[in-house]
């Protein structure tokens, strides 16, 4: 059976709409930073998601091609993800996109090495007539974080996050957003076949206990 990150990890992937505490392990990705609104056609971000996904489907697919990689095992791509904070903010504004500093990112598995993941660069750029030099292989220890399951259009989130905030408040513990640790989002809908109403993401944030 084809490995699903979202099968074997349903404590990360596949939240209720309660709010619950999470402890995040040490992740590789694939990620590509940027500034600006998400929305804005043609620009940065979206750019970045072509990048995305050309390498992960790149690694994916490696084991049709001569370049083989060690302990490879047939499996599905994760859902895309995303970092998001603004100067000055604590948490986000949705009501300015456009100061929005973002990391985009898809989650690679253990087997994948950075000697992988740069042979992923040169074969995607030349295949794809695509620059994927901008692209980094990094890895996030989230640690402690709470996460909710928030049903419906990104620019409702606040109700789902004020959900979170108040179940920290009642469980002894408070928000951790700061420079390294932010606001994160994980998509498990398709843009292009889901109505923002119905659109699952789950929305993560760092804590500590109170």
């Amino acid at each position: 059976m084809t490995f699903d990150f979202k099968r074997e990890y349903k404590e990360l992937y596949r939240h209720k709409r309660k709010p619950a505490i999470v402890n995040v392990l040490k992740v590789n990705f694939i990620a590509v930073r940027g500034q600006g609104d998400p929305n804005e056609e043609g620009g940065a971000y979206k750019q970045a998601l072509g990048i995305l996904y050309a390498l992960a489907y790149t690694l994916k697919m490696s084991y049709k091609t001569d370049y083989q990689i060690d302990g490879f095992f047939q499996y599905v791509v994760p859902p895309l993800e995303g970092f998001w904070w603004q100067d000055g903010v604590k948490g986000v504004d949705y009501t300015n996109k456009a100061t929005f500093n973002w990391l985009s990112v898809i989650r690679l598995p253990d087997f994948i090495t950075r000697k992988d993941f740069d042979w992923a660069v040169e074969t995607a750029s030349k295949k794809k007539k695509l620059d994927c030099s901008v692209a980094d292989f990094l890895t996030i220890d989230e640690g402690l974080c709470a996460q909710i399951m928030h049903i419906g259009a990104y620019d409702d989130e606040p109700k789902s996050v004020a959900l979170m905030d108040q179940y920290l408040a009642e469980n002894g513990y408070v928000n951790d957003l700061n420079d390294q640790r932010h606001h994160h989002e994980i998509y498990l809908s398709d843009l292009r076949r889901v109505a923002p109403e119905k659109r699952k993401t789950i929305i993560r944030h760092p804590v500590r206990q109170a």
